[in-house]
């Protein structure tokens, strides 16, 4: 059985290797402070966290689409309808016992739309070849966050929820690091979010985090909470990696 704690409502694994921030004096405060409704608490500390990697996936593309705003189609114009969702990933290099921010690290995510479809691929169900929607990459800030503006994803058969993210940094003594994985939603919240259209009109999913066969290898992990904002949803993921 995993071992966890709970502090300011972040999951912490000692299995996963969690490291506090603070807990070496050099603990760094969350700066993306958005407004909330008044029943929701101030985000806590900053925690950094060692998360497991996982899949890739079949339906990554390096677009090179640099923006915070990753709900158009730069194709079209049009944008994906759906609940909004403001993601914030806050990237610290870990080394020594200690935590520090990872300024320019590039953070990459994708994910398919209210449909569950994906942009820019050929899959047996669609081809959305040369369409762009909900896919770009942001560099991270002198405080390691890097902020995105997306909508909450859909489902699609076999799959939970979720939204692939990809951490690549600059060539540090000639190699780039690179980790991939995905991040997960509390089903009670998809199930809330998913009977407003136009999710509605897909039906009721088929899969729950506990069903999906790449949420077992510590999906558990990855689960971010999102507290309600006006119009959508906020969150925000740390993420600690170890740097040679």
């Amino acid at each position: 059985m995993k071992n966890h704690d709970t502090q300011g409502g972040a999951l912490l694994s000692r299995r996963q290797g969690l490291i506090l921030l603070g807990a070496t004096g050099v603990g760094w405060m969350l700066g993306d402070r958005l407004t909330t409704n008044s029943s929701v608490a101030s985000p806590p500390q900053a925690l950094c966290v060692l998360r497991p990697e996982q899949t890739e996936g079949p339906y990554f593309v390096d677009e090179h689409l640099h923006r915070i705003d990753i709900r158009s189609d730069p194709s079209n114009g049009t944008i994906s309808p759906g609940t909004q969702l403001a993601l914030t990933f806050h990237i610290s290099r870990v080394h020594a016992g200690e935590c520090h921010p990872l300024p320019n690290g590039q953070v990459d995510i994708w994910h398919c739309d209210a449909m569950g479809v994906y942009s820019d691929v050929r899959d047996p169900g669609f081809s959305t070849v040369g369409q762009k929607f909900l896919r770009g990459y942001q560099l991270t800030d002198a405080h390691g966050a890097a902020r995105f503006l997306t909508i909450y994803p859909g489902w699609y058969p076999i799959r939970t929820v979720h939204i692939h993210f990809k951490v690549r940094t600059a060539p540090i003594a000639g190699k780039r690091y690179e980790f991939t994985s995905q991040l997960y939603f509390p089903d009670e919240l998809t199930d809330r979010v998913h009977t407003a259209l136009p999710y509605a009109s897909q039906g009721r999913r088929r899969v729950r985090n506990h069903h999906d066969f790449i949420f077992r290898d510590g999906g558990e992990e990855l689960i971010c909470q999102p507290s309600p904002t006006t119009g959508g949803y906020t969150a925000t993921f740390p993420i600690g990696l170890e740097l040679s």
